[in-house]
C-alpha cells in the first residue's frame, strides 16, 4: 500500500505554511531520488488569467528549493492549450504565467513552455500497455528532463470529474497534437430546452464548431474536438457530454499519457487542496470553492495521491454557497460517504480515471495516509 503524506492548512504563529509544506516534502522522502546534476521538470498549471483559484506560485518555491539543495536543476513547465485563451502559444503563455506571478524570484526557477512557440515541438512517446493510445505526443522539454515532479491545484473538472496530478501530467504534458488526440472522442450536445441563445459558448470554441440558428445553439460534430470548454462556459446547463464513452475515453487517454510521461523516470507528486473550484483552472474565471480548504498531499504514486484528495474532498462538509447548494447531493462513494465529485458533475464518472490508471500499471488507489504536523 502506497504512503501518501498529508498536512492541513493550520499554522502556528511565526511559522509559514510554506515551511510546513517543506516539512511535508521531507517526510515524504522526495530526497530518495538522486537529483545530482539532473534536469527536473516541475509540471505546473499556470492558471488562465482571470481565474483566481489556480495554484499560487509561492507553493512552488519550497519544492524547487529542495530540488536545488539536492543537486537538481529544476524548471517549471507546461504545454500550450488547444482552446481559445491566453495560453495557446508560448509567448502569450509566458505572459499569462508572469501575470499570475510565476517569476523565478517567486518560484525559484525558470519557466519553459515544453512544446515550443506554436505547440508543435513534441516527441512521439510509446504508451506501454495503452488501450486507447499506442503513442503519446509529449512536449519535448518534458521528455528532455531526467526527473518529473508535479505540483497541482486539486479541483473538479467537467470532462473527467476531477483534476489532480494525473490530469496535470497527462493532459498538461500533451502538445497541441496530443491534446487533440486525447479530446477527439467526446462530442458535446445541446439541450435546446435549456438554451437561451446567449452566444457565450461561441466565444469559447476555438474550432468554429458551434452555430446559432433560430435562437438555439448546435454543435457541428465534424469540427468539434471535444475539448469541453463550451460545457463549462454555459451557465444554463444547456451543453452536455451525453456520451459516457466520450468522457470515459478522455479519462483513460489522460491516464495513458501520464504513464507515457512517467515511465522509466523518477517522479514525485504534490497536490494542494485549497479553493477547490468545480471547474478546471483553464477557465478565465472560477466558481466558489465547494468545500473548505483541506491541505497538501504528497507521495511517489500519482494515483494514490489523487485518490487521497478525492476521499478528503468527499468527506469534507459541502459549502452550500457553492454549486453544491444547487445540486441534490444524492450521490455516495463506495464506502457510503457523500460523493461531492459526482454531485458537481453528475454525467461524469471520476472513478474511470483511477480505475484505468490502476489497470495500466500507473499506480494504485489504495494508500496509507500519514499526517505531518
Amino acid at each position: 500500500m502506497n504512503k501518501v503524506f498529508f498536512t492541513d492548512m493550520r499554522t502556528k504563529v511565526g511559522e509559514s505554511l510554506l515551511v510546513k509544506m517543506g516539512r511535508l516534502i521531507d517526510a515524504a522522502e522526495m530526497g530518495k531520488i538522486d537529483f545530482t546534476k539532473k534536469y527536473v521538470a516541475i509540471k505546473v498549471h499556470y492558471g488562465e488569467p482571470g481565474n483566481l483559484s489556480f495554484l499560487r506560485p509561492n507553493f512552488v518555491k519550497p519544492l524547487a528549493d529542495r530540488i536545488k539543495s539536492l543537486g537538481g536543476m529544476p524548471f517549471l513547465t507546461d504545454c500550450n492549450t488547444l482552446y481559445v485563451g491566453r495560453r495557446n502559444q508560448a509567448l502569450n503563455h509566458l505572459d499569462a504565467a508572469a501575470e499570475n506571478g510565476y517569476y523565478p524570484m517567486s518560484t525559484g526557477c525558470q519557466n519553459i513552455i515544453a512544446d515550443g512557440i506554436r505547440g508543435t515541438d513534441d516527441i512521439d512517446v510509446p504508451v506501454n500497455g495503452g488501450e486507447y493510445c499506442t503513442v503519446a505526443y509529449i512536449g519535448r522539454a518534458i521528455m528532455d528532463a531526467d526527473i518529473v515532479v508535479s505540483i497541482t491545484h486539486f479541483k473538479g473538472h467537467e470532462g473527467t470529474g476531477f483534476g489532480g496530478a494525473i490530469k496535470n501530467i497527462g493532459m498538461g504534458s500533451g502538445s497541441r497534437a496530443g491534446k487533440m488526440a486525447m479530446h477527439n472522442d467526446g462530442k458535446p450536445e445541446v439541450n435546446e430546452g435549456n438554451c437561451t441563445g446567449c452566444r457565450i459558448c461561441l466565444r469559447f470554441c476555438a474550432h468554429d464548431a458551434i452555430n446559432i440558428s433560430s435562437g438555439k445553439a448546435s454543435v457541428d460534430s465534424n469540427k468539434c474536438v471535444g475539448c469541453g470548454r463550451c460545457i463549462g462556459a454555459c451557465s444554463k446547463n444547456a451543453i452536455l457530454n451525453k456520451s459516457s464513452s466520450g468522457s470515459m475515453a478522455l479519462s483513460c487517454k489522460i491516464a495513458e499519457y501520464t504513464k507515457a510521461v512517467l515511465d522509466g523516470r523518477p517522479n514525485f507528486h504534490v497536490n494542494v487542496v485549497n479553493q477547490v473550484s468545480p471547474y478546471c483552472d483553464c477557465h478565465n474565471e472560477n466558481d466558489a470553492a465547494v468545500v473548505p480548504d483541506i491541505g497538501i498531499f504528497a507521495g511517489f504514486d500519482p494515483v494514490a495521491v489523487d485518490k487521497a484528495c478525492i476521499d478528503a474532498v468527499n468527506n469534507a462538509p459541502a459549502l452550500l454557497s457553492s454549486i453544491l447548494g444547487e445540486r441534490d447531493r444524492s450521490h455516495h462513494d463506495d464506502a457510503g460517504n457523500s460523493d461531492h465529485m459526482t454531485d458537481i458533475h453528475p454525467s461524469t464518472d471520476w472513478r474511470i480515471q483511477i480505475t484505468h490508471a490502476e489497470k495500466i500499471g500507473l499506480g494504485s488507489g489504495k494508500y496509507e495516509l500519514i499526517t505531518v504536523k
